[in-house]
């Protein structure tokens, strides 16, 4: 769980532990491993190369483990409709993946996945219409609750067949002058990109040229037909920069860091929802 959330106080909340509990049992298990495993960071901590082989084993233990119990309890295996909401970055480029891994284990089982932006996701689990979601972008509501699941970054891309004004660009000041391609208002992704640019000294909203998109997967098209800067989640853009379709932009000054994270309510979810939860957890999809 430290090494999945990056920070120590972080998974002694998800463990229901103190912190130097945490902390104690990290270095025990660097002294059984005979090294360490975490880099200590300002921002958190990160697993080293060792922590990682380390967790791939763990993970693939716990679905062991899991698929262990579905074997032993027989008549009690899961049934029913899997019920879960997410917005529109991850549901292309997480959730599938963390489908794949569930439905492996626990064959048979219906899935509803509702797609929105994050404030629909919100909204939708704190009036209990669902009873988990999983969102990009920082954000909070009342009536549940966030917990960071995996890191992101948005990455400015262009065509690589872009105008040259595009290609060249090499400062944040240069943003100022081009066409840049926004997700929709309430989308979580734009009010990260917002606050980031501010941040840098970006000082703009809309302008003529501008295209405001409703989906990843829109501004990925505009991007390709060389109608601006687009900032994407580096999830949904793998297969484009191997390619060489999309150019990524490096830009000193600037980066647009976010999270994926869980939608809770209150109460921890139940059921089938409250078995995806923890499997996800102890099995996120790698990137």
């Amino acid at each position: 769980m430290v090494a999945l959330s990056g920070q120590i106080s972080a998974a002694s909340r998800l463990l229901h532990l103190s912190q130097p509990a945490v902390t104690a049992q990290v270095r025990q298990l660097e002294r059984d491993c005979g090294r360490p495993l975490l880099v200590r960071t300002a921002r958190g901590v990160q697993v080293n190369e060792a922590g990682r082989a380390l967790l791939e084993y763990a993970q693939r233990l716990h679905q062991l483990l899991e698929q262990a119990a579905l074997a032993v309890a027989g008549e009690e295996a899961l049934e029913g409709e899997l019920v879960l909401a997410a917005s529109t970055t991850v549901a292309s480029y997480v959730v599938p993946e963390l489908l794949a891994s569930f439905l492996q284990v626990h064959r048979g089982l219906q899935v509803r996945l509702e797609v929105g932006n994050t404030a629909q996701v919100l909204g939708w689990v704190a009036d209990g219409n669902v009873p988990l979601g999983l969102v990009e972008g920082h954000a909070r509501a009342a009536r549940i609750r966030l917990e960071r699941y995996l890191e992101d970054e948005l990455v400015p891309v262009v065509s690589s067949r872009a105008p040259e004004e595009l290609l060249r660009i090499r400062t944040v000041d240069a943003l100022q002058g081009v066409p840049l391609i926004w997700r929709e208002p309430g989308s979580g992704t734009r009010a990260v990109l917002e606050r980031a640019l501010r941040k840098a000294g970006v000082r703009r909203g809309l302008q003529a040229g501008d295209l405001q998109l409703g989906s990843t997967e829109a501004i990925k098209g505009a991007v390709a037909l060389g109608l601006g800067v687009g900032f994407l989640s580096r999830w949904s853009i793998q297969e484009e920069l191997v390619s060489g379709r999309f150019q990524r932009l490096a830009i000193p000054g600037l980066r647009v860091d976010r999270a994926f994270s869980w939608v809770l309510p209150v109460d921890a979810p139940s059921g089938l929802a409250g078995h995806f939860l923890r499997h996800a957890r102890a099995v996120p999809p790698q990137r």
